[in-house]
């Protein structure tokens, strides 16, 4: 593995791993491999949650989502969760205080979904390449996004298998 180059973890449906990993955009997924994706909702005292818009370079550019990405080999979910966030946004939450709501199955990807529960002064740094903006909206607004089509197309699926869960885990006090 050099470096420069982003390599995954090959897991089962079940997310474990299988002991292979995969270089990132190389030809050719192994038929019946997942690799493991985490997301964040950070939530604050005043019930908001932050949506990050994916930056014009990116594919689905310009599209609404939760901070997140592919775990790294030999990275955690829960860890990948917490160091995606940092990078993205500049926002720091403990991987051990992160709530999984739940796992969405995609073709090739398992999606870990977590919220973490913050302050109300949080000072967000924005990764330049990867997000172009940022918002803290109501959990409704992101109901609105996504029947707008205003969130990044994966987030579609995603969020109409997950929402009932994370919307849950929103309205309950930690």
């Amino acid at each position: 593995m050099s470096d420069g180059d982003e390599w995954w973890d090959i897991v089962d449906a079940g997310g474990t791993p299988t002991g292979a990993v995969f270089r990132r955009g190389a030809p050719q997924w192994p038929a019946g491999g997942f690799h493991l994706i985490a997301a964040v909702c950070v939530q604050r005292e005043d019930g908001t949650v932050l949506l990050t818009r994916r930056a014009a370079g990116k594919e689905f550019a310009f599209g609404w989502e939760f901070p997140g990405g592919s775990a790294l080999a030999g990275e955690s979910s829960r860890n990948a969760a917490s160091r995606e966030l940092r990078e993205e946004t500049g926002l720091d939450a403990e991987p051990s205080g992160l709530e999984l709501i739940g796992r969405f199955t995609e073709t090739s990807a398992l999606l870990d979904f977590y919220v973490a529960r913050a302050g109300p002064a949080l000072e967000v740094t924005l990764q330049a390449s990867e997000v172009m903006a940022t918002e803290w909206v109501a959990p409704e607004e992101v109901v609105r996004r996504l029947a707008a089509g205003a969130m990044a197309a994966p987030w579609a699926a995603r969020l109409n298998c997950l929402w009932p869960s994370i919307r849950h885990a929103l309205t309950r006090t930690p």
